[in-house]
């Protein structure tokens, strides 16, 4: 105990030991009226009050945006999503231009707001708190944008991202077990396809928006696996979304430099590749957890079955 407290003055070690703590990952920006603008990647966000609405942010004395924020009325957190890693990384290096490539709206005070975040909180500035080697800054949250996506995480130095606890999905199953298979439910093939489906998916699509991504743009990226290009009616029959979703999805992939349009169809990108490859290996890890119980033989039944029911419609 005693050399616990003694490392106190090593601030490598602090640091070592601050990183236990899980935290999310936002990008603060601000904006003058001239046009100058500013944006930091900072892990030190947190809630403070709920009436008045309060959170706060803490910045480096020495950094050089901190005279932007000083003079700004108003500055923006935006909480990356679990898929917003290099956006991560290119407000964390010093470069002249932060925001080249990237899309953003105008929020207020002309603080930017970027695209396909997990939350926003535009906020006016509150108060300002001398706190060592940073000034804390609180803000006055005056408008919010709650997407829902799941956050981009940060732990011991490195990325991560959030799943459900193991032990409460258990229970939750453990639960959903006892009161099905009753009666004549349990001879009802619609029941026992939609109930395997909802535990199917208790397990696995918790894991699949663990990537940042909605369940629309993840559907599209593994249906166009292997250079497929398909056009916007293959993409509805293939992902069995409405319209609306699938065009929003196709949207946000190509903004996000996942997808592409050659005229013949969409296709994947490098990066949409790489991002398909991701979510087809939680797709097969999940599959395997899910029938390791079962012999091949019961598995390629089970497919058999599955295809004929398909082709009946």
């Amino acid at each position: 105990m005693t050399d616990s407290i003694d490392n106190v003055a090593d601030p490598r070690a602090f640091r070592r030991a601050l990183g236990n703590f899980a935290t999310g990952i936002t990008i603060v920006t601000a904006a003058l009226p001239d046009g100058t603008q500013v944006g930091v990647t900072a892990n030190s966000f947190n809630s403070v009050s709920l009436d008045p609405p309060l959170i706060l942010w803490s910045i480096d004395k020495r950094a050089h945006s901190y005279a932007v924020f000083d003079r700004a009325s108003h500055f923006a957190v935006n909480v990356l999503a679990a898929d917003q890693m290099n956006l991560s990384n290119q407000f964390a290096r010093a470069q002249d231009d932060k925001f080249s490539g990237v899309v953003y709206a105008v929020g207020l005070g002309g603080a930017p707001l970027l695209s396909d975040c997990s939350a926003r909180f535009q906020c006016e500035k509150h108060q300002l708190v001398d706190g060592g080697d940073h000034w804390i800054m609180i803000g006055k949250v005056v408008a919010f944008d709650d997407c829902g996506r799941a956050p981009l995480l940060y732990h011991q130095g490195a990325y991560s991202m959030v799943l459900p606890y193991p032990r409460l999905q258990k229970k939750e199953e453990c639960c959903a077990t006892d009161s099905a298979m009753a009666g004549r439910l349990k001879h009802n093939v619609f029941y026992l396809l939609t109930q395997a489906l909802r535990s199917y998916q208790a397990n696995y699509q918790p894991k699949q928006l663990s990537s940042g991504l909605r369940t629309s743009e993840a559907r599209m990226l593994m249906v166009l696996e292997n250079d497929a290009e398909l056009d916007m009616d293959r993409l509805l029959t293939e992902v069995a979304m409405p319209a609306r979703e699938i065009e929003e999805a196709e949207e946000n992939l190509r903004r996000k430099g996942m997808v592409a349009n050659t005229g013949n169809g969409y296709h994947l990108t490098e990066a949409g590749i790489e991002q398909a490859e991701t979510l087809w290996d939680i797709a097969a890890k999940q599959q395997d957890a899910m029938l390791s119980d079962f012999s091949e033989d019961e598995v390629a039944l089970l497919r058999k079955v599955l295809r004929k029911i398909i082709t009946l419609r």
